[in-house]
């Protein structure tokens, strides 16, 4: 075992005790910067808000991913595509009913929103049974092809006109072409802290931060609010994947990546655990999808790009294909580093420079570091375009990963592929043949 492989051994709680800490330092980072910036307690919990909503995010991705490629070995690059079935499904299946001169062009079946999350997420692992009956004989470069194909097809499909609106069971439906989809329903945290009966408790918890916030401190304890709910999904899908691991259907789904002929010779039908593989991990997805768009108000077709998929793909690495723990470890980092992290550097250095003026294009930017070999004006150019060299950077992070780091933040962890501990097990088991004296088979 590498040196690497125990880093959760030496911190107390194990894997949850190295997550817990990331997080930790995490947030300490992100108040500190803050402070530096001069935040009120307002800006303070907005910025822990923003930054828990992408770490939760990213990290459900990322677990969802893990099934596929650290699992299984299946290379898809469709992430985005199962997403916007699943936001675009939820939103047709929970909008209120259409009526006339409201301010949705389409309503939807005005069935609750719990439902719709359900429909959604079905309807994802649906599609993936659609991609995985033909592709899934194809290699993984081939497979990659058809998934980012795939989701292609489907920001296309939504854009159409042909879908913009549409009947179904007589209503007035559809998914608002290119102009998006007004999600006009309840908000979620509203409709589940009623189901439990505590939204009037709620509400009086957010009166009572008028002493911290006295300025409408409701959309800052929403933010924060979800994001433990997000967190709370994050324990749900490492839960889910560490028992589907641990169990026999697990165990093929590893002997899948490792040689998928050797599997075959032991009778196994791979393409049918390639295809369960495939609809779980598309499922997830799609839940992924509702829960990061489900409170944004709108949705549109052109929100989900590949790019949503390269940054997925990106966070695995960083923390390790077929690693749990390394998936949510490297949604965290990702989020915290690499898309948000850029942000808060220019804000920072615009904080301690505040009458610095950047050069207006690439070339004043490097005149002169070659004339001069004066860098700060290259470095404020890169600082004010940040957001558009932002998947430069990324690139560049990548780069250095596979030269440097190509088995991710843990190392090579191989994931515990039984529900009981099998080395304290085999201990025990030789122990007793110890005491029994050694004197050969009863048989």
């Amino acid at each position: 075992m590498s040196v690497h492989n125990d880093i959760a051994d030496r911190i107390p709680g194990g894997d949850a005790g190295l997550i817990v800490a990331v997080l930790l330092v995490t947030y300490a980072a992100y108040v500190l910067a803050g402070v530096g910036l001069g935040f009120t307690l307002r800006g303070q919990l907005n910025t822990i808000a923003t930054l828990t909503f992408f770490i939760g995010v990213f990290a459900m991705l990322s677990l969802a991913l893990n099934l596929h490629w650290g699992y299984t070995g299946l290379f898809n690059i469709g992430i985005v595509g199962f997403m916007a079935v699943g936001i675009y499904v939820m939103g047709l299946v929970s909008k209120p009913l259409y009526e006339a001169g409201g301010a949705a062009q389409v309503g939807g079946l005005g069935l609750p929103i719990v439902v719709g999350m359900i429909a959604g997420t079905v309807a994802a692992a649906l599609l993936g049974l659609v991609v995985a009956l033909p592709a899934l004989r194809l290699r993984a470069d081939y497979l990659a092809i058809v998934t980012i194909a795939m989701s292609e097809i489907v920001r296309f499909s939504f854009l159409s006109g042909e879908f913009q609106q549409f009947r179904l069971f007589g209503r007035r439906v559809g998914f608002g072409g290119g102009g998006g989809l007004i999600l006009d329903y309840t908000d979620p945290l509203e409709v589940f802290l009623s189901f439990v009966g505590l939204w009037d408790a709620y509400l009086g918890f957010v009166d009572a931060f008028k002493l911290f916030i006295p300025n409408n401190p409701k959309p800052i304890i929403d933010g924060l609010v979800y994001g433990v709910v997000l967190l709370t999904f994050v324990a749900a899908y490492y839960w889910l994947l560490k028992r589907t691991g641990e169990s026999p259907f697990g165990r093929v789904l590893k002997a899948i990546r490792e040689d998928e002929d050797v599997a075959n010779s032991l009778g196994k039908n791979t393409n049918r655990f390639k295809i369960k593989a495939f609809m779980l991990g598309c499922g997830l997805m799609g839940l992924a999808g509702v829960l990061w768009f489900m409170r944004s108000g709108a949705v549109t077709p052109n929100t989900f790009r590949p790019r949503i998929t390269f940054f997925v793909w990106i966070a695995l690495i960083i923390g390790g294909a077929g690693s749990n723990t390394g998936s949510i470890l490297g949604g965290a980092v990702f989020a915290a580093l690499l898309y948000q992290g850029p942000r808060t550097l220019k804000n920072l250095i615009e904080a301690v420079l505040p009458n610095a003026t950047a050069p207006s294009g690439f070339g004043p930017a490097v005149a002169p570091l070659i004339a001069k070999l004066d860098p700060a004006p290259l470095l404020l150019y890169t600082l004010d375009s940040i957001r558009q060299l932002q998947l430069v950077f990324m690139g560049l992070v990548l780069i250095w990963l596979m030269h440097n780091r190509p088995e991710g933040m843990l190392g090579h962890r191989k994931e515990t592929a039984a529900g009981i501990p099998l080395t304290a097990q085999r201990a025990r088991e030789g122990q007793a043949a110890t005491d029994g004296g050694g004197g050969g088979d009863d048989e």
